[in-house]
């Protein structure tokens, strides 16, 4: 067998998963199994066995599936009786109002997401941010009915590693070489390099809109099969389609981001009112040094956003990016493409002093939220504050003009509680082709989920507001 690896990470025994199934049907524990896991390696795609797995052809069908009735008449006469399913190697095989109306349909205008758009999925592979060079094979999944009008579509990648994902498995990866399986590719479901939470199976709204939700997700792990692989992974779907894919097989997790919630707030002022004395008073010091350091904040959004804030922007964000990761996901290119597909979707905060742009970010705008995405800033000066001013603050300002319900500020960051951002629960939901595996992935997901409720639960007990606000959202 031959192991394929690509810089990485440091590869060591998972301390929740315990005892991991073998193929000769003794049970070991982490620790016992192998040598292997215990020394430092340099792993980011593994392969095992004589045979590369290759992505679905162009045109590979997934299936044909007869409708069934309602028991309503001419509901099934006058709409399609069959659906045909099949996989598109990129986006820009689907038309992009074919896609933008089922992820409408999806949401509903109130809540409508911008990631999940043909606008920004095309960005992605149009830029070579998500390809196949960088590990994203596009794999989404089309159903058509006889008459080819499309009722719905899946955002879907063959992956041959777990980065971009913001939901870690890697542990799990581990846990599979360990004792000798082949974990990737695998097959995943997301928005690449986007933690927001949004329906993940975007179908048209019809009468028969439940059956060719149950069809796609059959056709969800028949996939699995048809391309031996070890798994599927359908990351930051909707709390409504988490709860039914647990009936069709598939297991559930849950992790935690920080969002604000507008309170009908009329300014920034008020919604500071509503905070303990302590961390309303930390919040204006901070607010108060980005005047004092003679910096300009701007928010620009659609045509005011030029070639040379892209570019700007893509220095900053190689900072950041350089700094913490060590690698860019996103090109230059998708920064440009991005900008001009999206048009008023796509709000740029950025800090001038005098005439130089000095920092940035990057925040898309839904039905009703503020979506903050990334952020960077010039490496040859530091500004106390700034960070928290461009992507705290100014989102909540400009979520308050605009009377959006709320600003997603993205993943991790215990300090943002202190700035008005309080912890919520997120969802995803796998499956795994070896249900002997499956078995202890499951046990592990149970024990998180209780530590991931247990920590939230303390976040907000001791958060940053008065006695009472906030008391009726729900994590």
């Amino acid at each position: 067998m031959a192991v394929a690896a690509a810089a990485g990470w440091q590869s060591k025994p998972s301390p929740f998963l315990g005892r991991f199934p073998s193929h000769c049907g003794t049970y070991y524990s982490s620790r016992q199994r192998v040598g292997f896991a215990s020394r430092s390696a340099c792993i980011k795609a593994l392969f095992w066995g004589p045979k590369k797995v290759e992505p679905a052809s162009a045109d590979l069908s997934l299936g044909e599936f007869t409708l069934t009735s309602l028991g309503t008449e001419d509901v099934l006469a006058s709409g399609p009786k069959k659906i045909l399913v099949s996989v598109a190697s990129s986006i820009l095989d689907v038309a992009s109002k074919d896609w933008d109306a089922c992820a409408l349909d999806a949401t509903g205008l109130e809540s409508f997401n911008p990631f999940i758009t043909h606008g920004f999925l095309s960005s992605l592979e149009e830029s070579g941010s998500a390809v196949k060079e960088t590990g994203w094979i596009p794999q989404h999944i089309v159903a058509r009915d006889e008459s080819q009008n499309i009722l719905g579509v899946i955002p879907l990648y063959l992956k041959s590693h777990s980065y971009g994902e913001y939901v870690f498995d890697r542990s799990w990866a581990d846990a599979y070489y360990s004792y000798g399986a082949r974990y990737y590719p695998k097959l995943q479901c997301c928005v690449p390099f986007t933690p927001v939470t949004s329906p993940r199976i975007l179908i048209r709204d019809s009468a028969y809109k439940d059956q060719v939700f149950d069809i796609l997700a059959s056709a969800l792990k028949n996939l699995v099969q048809k391309l031996q692989v070890s798994s599927l992974h359908i990351t930051f779907p909707s709390e409504s389609e988490w709860i039914r894919l647990k009936s069709k097989g598939f297991m559930q997790r849950v992790g935690m981001q920080y969002h604000w919630k507008n309170r009908d707030y009329k300014n920034f002022d008020e919604f500071l009112m509503d905070m303990k004395q302590s961390k309303r008073k930390n919040i204006r010091q901070e607010r108060k040094k980005i005047g004092e350091q003679n910096l300009t904040m701007k928010r620009l959004r659609g045509d005011e956003i030029k070639a040379r804030h892209w570019d700007s922007f893509y220095k900053f964000y190689r900072n950041t990016t350089d700094n913490k990761w060590g690698s860019a996901y996103l090109t230059r290119e998708f920064f440009h493409i991005m900008g001009s597909k999206m048009g008023d979707q796509v709000m740029l905060v950025v800090a001038e002093d005098g005439d130089h742009l000095v920092a940035g970010a990057l925040n898309l705008i839904g039905g009703d939220t503020i979506y903050g995405r990334l952020w960077g800033c010039d490496p040859r000066v530091y500004y106390p504050s700034l960070h928290f001013e461009a992507c705290y603050y100014q989102a909540i300002e400009a979520a308050i003009e605009l009377k959006l319900n709320k600003v997603e500020a993205g993943a991790q960051g215990e300090h943002k509680i202190q700035r008005g951002y309080l912890p919520v629960m997120t969802y995803s939901s796998h499956y795994l082709s070896d249900k002997e595996f499956g078995r202890v992935i499951e046990d592990f997901l149970q024990r998180e989920k209780a530590q991931v409720e247990y920590v939230i639960n303390l976040f907000r007990d001791s958060g940053p507001f008065k006695e009472g606000i906030h008391d009726d959202v729900v994590p």
